[in-house]
């Protein structure tokens, strides 16, 4: 605080509390649409609440800890310990959605298994009964991921911390990745439920973020989306919720990495 010149009070000093700071309108502007994403989602927020012992299912498992802090230590040597502490945990938090979502369809599975480099993995125990159920649970891990991607960019933007801007951003990369419609990446079994119609939606909502973003993993999840355009699979009848749900995350993932700068 500089010093008051004579004559001056400190109420004159002050800044008036009815004229915030452009710093100050961008910050709360960011946390506003942060809340309003989290809001979409809230359904993730009631599930942790009330399953919490579900989503530490993997962590009282000694393959799947003894897996967690190998991959924990890889990162580190790369990055340092925090960032890889906080990159492993956001890679649990996406596995436990396809977790949670399978204990919803009843569908038996194992705890998250971790391959340092490859990110992690969970095994069915049983295949769901429909495409629209496949493509739901592969769904639920890049939005569990959409999660944490937006905590890590909450408490970056509230603390200005450049390691949870960091996370955020990796975060959000990484759950498009999954999003490429191809071999068992979680996109291929979101597509399980689209059709022709719906695919290339998907392709062409990809193209214009990448043009938004000039995010390169966007142009290949448009491209890749075309090709499935031709590919046999397509269903039929149309599922407009996992097309909403597809499109909704494709974009989500793409405003947190554009703004965690």
């Amino acid at each position: 605080m500089q010093p008051e010149q004579p004559g001056e009070t400190p109420q004159q000093l002050a800044p008036p509390a009815s004229q915030p700071t452009s710093e100050g309108k961008k910050k709360w502007g960011v946390l506003g649409t942060i809340g309003a994403l989290l809001l979409k989602f809230k359904t993730l927020g009631l599930v942790i609440l009330t399953k919490g012992k579900l989503v530490l299912l993997g962590l009282t498992k000694l393959n799947t800890l003894l897996s967690m802090l190998v991959s924990i230590g890889f990162y580190w040597a790369l990055y340092g310990w925090k960032f890889g502490l906080g990159f492993v945990l956001s890679i649990y938090v996406h596995e436990m959605g396809h977790v949670m979502a399978l204990a919803r369809y009843g569908i038996p599975a194992s705890p998250p298994m971790f391959i340092p480099g490859f990110g992690a993995f969970v095994r069915l125990k049983a295949y769901p009964a429909s495409p629209a159920e496949d493509a739901r649970v592969g769904l639920a891990g890049p939005l569990w991921g959409l999660g944490a991607a937006l905590a890590c960019m909450g408490i970056g933007v509230i603390t200005g911390s450049g390691l949870f801007t960091a996370l955020a951003k990796v975060g959000a990369w990484v759950n498009v990745f999954n999003l490429i419609p191809v071999w068992q990446l979680d996109g291929s079994r979101g597509f399980r439920a689209l059709t022709r119609q719906h695919r290339i939606y998907i392709a062409a909502l990809a193209g214009l973020l990448w043009f938004w973003t000039a995010e390169t993993m966007l142009i290949i999840v448009a491209l890749v989306a075309v090709w499935r355009y031709f590919t046999k699979d397509a269903p039929e009848q149309p599922d407009n919720g996992v097309f909403f749900q597809f499109a909704g995350l494709l974009a989500a993932l793409s405003g947190v990495y554009y703004f965690s700068k």
